[in-house]
């Protein structure tokens, strides 16, 4: 079984109430890579509860003990969420293979794990950032990796199609019992886990392992006691005993309340802090959404910001809006577009703005008077994408009708047309130094156009000839969004297929496959120093990448339908997102204090 046309079920590995998981590989990537891939019923899961517990998890998998998230998506109604594969054997197998365990390796077992149990239950300074209870923990969810890293931390804690985000209120609030019921805390099998009925089941894996007997036989039901000890076929210190039997108390609040207790408890305080999580001291805010009562937006195409990073130019149904972004007021409102607008572009000047729009025009308006200077029509379908030129000589648009047209903004004319994709243009972008031309198209490739210019006869202006350098190929869906970084030396693209690639221009070479969203990528855009990515989703985030790593830096959430558009000032640190839910909102880096 195929999903998402890259993601390969294998075979299923585990089944729980309303989630099976599977073995997996990635076919996305050259080789295909192992992975993991949980399928959640719709019947149980709600897409809001769903989207929560997937933010989570990408947020828990950069613990190097967690598996970490690939992707999480809905198809054909079910939910999935993709997961790294962790090569090795669980608990269950080993002391099937090995025996019980001794009391050095249940020392070592709680070393490795309990810090695990801090990073996901941590509230992170009163954030809230996790919150988590896994309700699970049993043997078989525990993993020895191969090869090993070194003497500590080569457990790794998986599965957590059971785990659930916490509020204070739904502390109080009765859920149907779920987990293992063996390893189940008593509050849990009554539907009201709590942050220590984790501890309560890794007590109960550690006397399992201890015995190699099941819980249920060393639960005296007629006294409600634990009987382990006498099935010990090795004795054990009374300092573990001690640790083990207050880890298995009934009662929640003679129980330990926190793995970091344990922790104390058995003397390694000091290794606590090696596992928090430490939030940046900078993190981006909402500090404005754009809207006023007086105005109903509709659905936000497209966006654009001035050259001077004083106005934003946005696009809905079939209006354009100019914001001023000092004010956060509306300046004006330009009407001529008979559907919906689809792509907004100043000119380096900032004295005209280009729009262009499902009725398959392009429109020049003046920025001084608010006028429509010219309708460009050549296309025969809608228009998607348009771009100046770095000298604001040339607007080239993309179309649906498979074309790239190239205006002379001087005559108002159409001076090129590129017809070499075989599917729907949707993006268009010029390199920083005017060069290059790259379009991006429903038929998965990019290409790279070099511009030159030649003499018209008869006249005194050059006109640009472009030259097909080559095709970036990589993208296993249509790419949807092209921008240059500011050195010209990197193009960023997004696609239908979840990804952002980032490729060296110079060489068409692939540098990197940015993974995180798990819809598709709309729109991008990198910051004035080139060094952050930016891209926006239908899965309703933002996300911040860092170029020189790959590394996600932050996820922006706050719209609750569709992002559709992006734009970066280039001055100020400010970001503008607009999205189907009929709101612009910009975001801003604000200091905070490191807790």
């Amino acid at each position: 079984m195929l999903i998402q046309e890259r993601y390969r079920l294998l075979k299923q590995i585990g089944k729980g109430g309303f989630c099976k998981t599977f073995l997996a590989v990635d076919e996305g990537q050259f080789p295909p890579i192992p992975c993991v891939v949980q399928q959640f019923s719709p019947q149980n899961t709600t897409l809001t509860v769903f989207e929560q517990k997937a933010q989570c998890l990408k947020e828990l998998g950069k613990h190097p003990q967690i598996p970490a998230l690939i992707a999480y998506f809905q198809d054909d109604e079910y939910f999935y969420l993709v997961q790294e594969f962790i090569e090795g054997i669980n608990l269950a197998q080993i002391v099937e293979e090995e025996g019980a365990f001794n009391e050095s390796q249940i020392w070592q077992l709680l070393a490795d794990i309990l810090p695990v149990i801090t990073f996901i239950s941590d509230a992170c300074g009163g954030l809230r950032l996790r919150n988590l209870i896994h309700r699970d923990i049993k043997p078989e969810n525990i993993i020895r990796r191969f090869p090993q890293k070194n003497k500590e931390g080569n457990l790794v804690l998986v599965d957590f199609s059971t785990a659930k985000v916490f509020t204070d209120i739904d502390l109080l609030i009765a859920e149907h019992s779920i987990g293992s019921p063996e390893y189940a805390a008593p509050e849990q099998t009554k539907g009201k886990a709590v942050f220590a009925s984790d501890l309560y089941s890794l007590g109960v894996t550690c006397i399992y392992l201890l015995t190699q007997i099941s819980p249920f036989d060393l639960f005296d039901v007629a006294n409600d006691c634990w009987v382990w000890q006498q099935y010990l076929t090795s004795r054990i210190s009374e300092h573990l005993a001690q640790i083990l039997d207050r880890l298995l108390q009934n009662s929640v609040s003679q129980r330990f309340q926190s793995a970091d207790e344990v922790m104390k408890a058995m003397g390694i305080e000091s290794k606590i802090q090696n596992f928090k999580f430490k939030i940046s001291s900078s993190s981006w805010q909402c500090l404005h959404t754009i809207t006023e009562n007086s105005i109903t937006l509709s659905s936000v195409n497209a966006l654009s910001i001035s050259s001077d990073n004083n106005t934003l130019a946005s696009g809905d149904d079939k209006i354009i809006r100019l914001w001023d972004l000092n004010t956060k007021k509306l300046l004006t409102s330009l009407e001529a577009h008979s559907q919906s607008v689809t792509s907004v572009a100043f000119s380096p000047d900032g004295k005209t703005l280009a729009t262009a729009s499902d009725d398959k025009t392009i429109k020049l308006w003046n920025l001084n008077t608010f006028h429509e200077i010219v309708t460009l029509c050549g296309h025969s379908h809608a228009v998607k994408s348009i771009a100046f030129s770095p000298d604001g000589q040339i607007l080239a648009s993309g179309s649906w009708d498979k074309k790239v047209i190239l205006w002379d903004i001087n005559t108002n004319t159409e001076i090129y047309t590129l017809t070499k994709h075989q599917l729907q243009v949707s993006s268009v972008a010029f390199s920083p130094q005017g060069k290059l031309l790259a379009t991006a198209s429903f038929d998965r490739t990019i290409h790279l156009w070099q511009l030159t210019t030649q003499k018209s006869e008869g006249q005194f202006q050059n006109h640009p000839c472009c030259t097909l350098l080559g095709s970036l190929l990589g993208h296993t869906r249509a790419v949807l969004t092209i921008a240059f970084s500011p050195d010209g030396k990197i193009l960023a693209t997004g696609s239908d297929d979840n990804t952002i690639k980032l490729w060296e221009v110079s060489t068409g070479q692939l540098i990197t496959t940015l993974s995180g969203h798990s819809w598709s990528v709309v729109a991008i855009a990198f910051t004035a120093d080139g060094e952050t990515v930016i891209s926006a989703s239908w899965d309703k985030t933002v996300k911040l990448w860092r170029v020189s790593t790959a590394e996600e830096l932050a996820t922006l959430f706050g719209h609750v339908d569709s992002v559709s558009a992006v734009a970066v000032s280039q001055v100020a640190q400010l970001i503008a997102s607009g999205s189907k839910d009929k709101t612009i909102k910009l975001w801003q880096l604000v200091e905070q204090q490191e807790s």
